[in-house]
């Protein structure tokens, strides 16, 4: 007899979209041979996926591979997050303005948040945070401020599950964490003191549209309590008035964090 079949269960549709989730920041452009082994997909399967993404777009041929289509960048516009962002740039612009800080627009994916715009201040250069990029929620201003407002059943899975520290000053402790979110939800004002990264303050408040928590705003900034205290009003008042603006943003109403 000869050996079974093993049946790959996995659909072409998941190793395409694992073929892009390879992509990053450091690894722009990436051959078939580089798609494949980082991917863990067979070459062929690999050299057929590519040309199919070729084809439609997601993906375009470069001097030393391919690399992300224009095409995902048009579907990239039509996610709800991009509209939150459209409306909420020139708040951040002018909290950017305003505190000669750097400026952050977030919103939820899982128990991550995932950084939607970036405000660098001329002064001071943030390197973890990018558009695109994302974090923890309970080590950060933003995700705390999201969390602090969403459902219970949801924080107790986040406050439940593995709390990782990316810095000695990351709060890991459940206890401390509820704790913090209560207070938070009381304030509307959460904090990140080197939290994230060592050397870095965030100032965040949450934003609501129609009652629901659909992301947060924050300003960055070289690590001082008493300095972050000073910012919180004006960050608390710009997230005030952007949940405000959404109101009047009918496309926005079904918009849910993932």
């Amino acid at each position: 007899m000869g050996r079974p079949v093993i049946q790959d269960t996995e659909s072409s549709l998941s190793k395409g979209l694992r073929l892009l989730d390879v992509f990053s920041v450091s690894n722009i452009e990436l051959s078939i041979s580089e798609l494949a082994r980082r991917s863990g997909i067979p070459k062929s399967t690999a050299h057929r996926l590519v040309t199919e993404l070729v084809n439609c777009g997601a993906l375009e041929r470069g001097p030393r591979g391919v690399r992300l289509g224009v095409h995902l960048l048009e579907l990239g516009h039509l996610v709800p997050a991009q509209r939150l962002r459209e409306v909420a740039i020139p708040f951040a612009h002018n909290l950017n303005e305003v505190t000669h800080l750097t400026s952050n627009l977030a919103i939820r994916d899982g128990q991550d948040i995932v950084y939607v715009e970036k405000i660098s201040s001329r002064s001071l250069r943030v390197p973890h945070s990018r558009p695109g990029g994302r974090l923890p929620m309970h080590c950060t201003a933003l995700g705390k401020a999201i969390l602090a407002h969403s459902d219970h059943e949801f924080v107790e899975s986040v406050l439940g599950g593995e709390l990782k520290a990316l810095s000695p000053k990351s709060i890991i402790d459940p206890a401390a964490l509820r704790k913090e979110l209560a207070s938070i939800r009381e304030v509307k004002v959460a904090y990140d003191m080197e939290e994230s990264r060592t050397g870095l303050f965030c100032v965040a408040a949450p934003i609501f549209a129609h009652r629901n928590v659909v992301g947060a705003i924050s300003v960055t900034g070289a690590t001082a309590l008493a300095q972050a205290q000073r910012f919180a009003p004006v960050v608390r008042t710009t997230a005030m008035a952007l949940s405000r603006m959404l109101e009047m943003h009918q496309p926005l109403r079904s918009y849910q964090p993932a």
